[in-house]
């Protein structure tokens, strides 16, 4: 029977790089594999600063030929996450400011470049090299592994199964189609039923469309992205392979967010049992970013990138009729994102001094102490993957308000502004539909009257801060994935075996009609 040892691929994984839920989550996965006994490896880019990183770094191979020039591949351990890593190490590509982005927000124009590489380098691992274990398995994340599954069928390495996990359909990795030798994508490859969409080349397609198996974060996302409203262009690839497309939900890392440990709380740490110090940490909170110190205010905190994605162009409008509806409300932002939405919402900021603060940028310390000491997440989005945020906000007692789509529809249990308010010891934070001003603002105001029923809002907290987001139930489904793609006996047919999507699982309302995000 054959071992199963996997290499995950991906373009970022806490704490070395990370821009954003993705870095979360492929740690997450990776410590919770580990931790299951499963061994691997994490490939990712050596970007500046991240050798400083690892402990007992040692160099396993040259690589030449590689898009982009001859590159080192280097083997060392994260201490802070555990995790056996290997970097690809090249200067021309990967040491510079940003990880996919300069400082000023555009785009690194050798992106393609940058992660052919990366996915090149994954298939000479998977092709053996000394020293090194061989995977089994290859695991792909998002658009930047995309190209792996394409080029362990181009080499050949039919042992070698792949895996894709979509995190985000919206981003392609989308290039001109002159790149494609280059890239080292062969002839066979690049027409439309290949890598190619749109005339272009399209790295997630080609992941798609070559891999094993196709997997999403969340139940209701893997359904929305076979539909056109929420396909971006590939929903109907996406119908073809229904039987090969998994949902497997993401999880938290439930010791890194734990409001009981947790070393950012400078010692205010609290529990669902004893949320006494959640006063505290709000106090604290509010001092941090320049808030009027009133224990009694209902605080809100967005904590999120600041693009129309994240509906942050809705919130401009919406928070200031929120703000003039609720004179006890006071909102705290961290984000970056779009120039025009971080102005816009600095604004507003300005507009309301002592009870709207925007604090531009990121900050992993801060971001905890963002959910320890606010009352209400607000988290919109017009798509949303998984939605990591909502469930770190839960965890600290803060409640969500989240929009009715993607992975939120899973995870936020509300029985719905027509049930009757007991009906609401249920749930664990609240969900509304549609992206227009009076739509946020009217969620908002919902949620500030369920915050005065101080009992029903207390039971609330308790059903957030108890419930299990953890990897336990995802690493049932990947293990019973791999074992079988990799052992030829194995019969997945067990409790916890991950079920594909089907094309009748799809929802009527969803088949046609609404606005499809725009593939980048």
């Amino acid at each position: 029977m054959a071992k199963t040892r996997t290499l995950i691929v991906a373009g970022e994984a806490f704490p070395l790089a990370k821009t954003g839920g993705l870095g979360d989550a492929i740690t997450g996965m990776a410590r919770a594999l580990a931790e299951a006994r499963m061994p691997l490896n994490v490939l990712l880019p050596a970007y500046r600063g991240v050798l400083d990183q690892l402990h007992r770094v040692r160099v396993v191979a040259r690589l030449q030929d590689l898009p982009g020039g001859q590159a080192v591949l280097l083997a060392g351990k994260c201490p802070q996450s555990g995790l056996d890593f290997l970097l690809l190490d090249n200067d021309a590509l990967y040491d510079r400011a940003g990880i996919y982005a300069d400082e000023n927000g555009c785009e690194h124009p050798d992106n393609g470049l940058r992660y052919a590489a990366l996915s090149h380098a994954a298939v000479r691992v998977a092709a053996g090299l000394p020293g090194l274990p061989r995977p089994t398995l290859v695991h792909a994340h998002d658009w930047h592994a995309g190209l792996v599954p394409l080029l362990l069928r181009a080499a050949a390495l039919h042992d070698v199964k792949s895996v894709i996990t979509i995190h985000n359909l919206a981003f392609q990795g989308r290039f001109p189609m002159e790149n494609a030798e280059a890239f080292g994508v062969p002839d066979w490859a690049r027409g439309d039923d290949g890598a190619q969409a749109w005339g272009q080349l399209n790295f997630l397609k080609a992941g798609i469309r070559y891999a094993d198996r196709v997997t999403t974060v969340s139940h209701n996302y893997a359904r929305e992205i076979m539909t056109p409203a929420f396909g971006c262009g590939l929903d109907e690839l996406l119908r073809r392979r229904a039987d090969d497309l998994l949902p497997i939900p993401n999880g938290i890392d439930d010791v890194l967010w734990n409001p009981v440990r947790d070393p950012h709380l400078r010692g205010l740490r609290f529990s669902a049992r004893d949320l006494s110090n959640k006063a505290l940490c709000k106090e604290a909170l509010q001092r941090e970013f320049g808030l009027q110190p009133h224990a009694g205010a209902t605080l809100m905190a967005m904590g999120n990138r600041l693009t129309e994605q994240k509906m942050a162009d809705v919130a401009v409008h919406a928070l200031p009729e929120a703000l003039d509806r609720h004179p006890a409300l006071q909102v705290a932002i961290l984000g970056q994102g779009d120039r025009r939405l971080e102005e816009a919402l600095q604004d507003v900021a300005r507009r309301y001094p002592g009870r709207c603060a925007t604090h531009i940028g990121y900050d992993e310390a801060i971001a905890h102490r963002l959910h320890a000491g606010s009352d209400i997440l607000l988290h919109a989005s017009r798509f949303e993957p998984f939605g990591l945020t909502p469930l770190y906000a839960m965890r600290y007692g803060a409640l969500p308000i989240g929009s009715r789509v993607g992975g939120m529809a899973d995870t936020i249990q509300d029985p719905g502004v027509r049930a009757p308010l007991s009906a609401m010891a249920s749930a664990n934070g609240t969900l509304f539909d549609g992206d227009s001003p009076h739509a946020m603002s009217a969620a908002i105001t919902r949620a500030v009257h369920l915050r005065g029923h101080g009992m029903l809002w207390r039971i609330m907290q308790r059903n957030a801060m108890t419930a299990d987001f953890g990897w336990r139930a995802a690493m049932a489904l990947y293990a019973s994935l791999y074992r079988s793609l990799v052992e030829p006996d194995y019969r997945g047919d067990s409790p916890e075996a991950a079920q594909p999507v089907s094309a009748a699982a799809i929802p009527a309302r969803s088949r046609s009609g609404g606005a499809m995000p725009a593939p980048v």
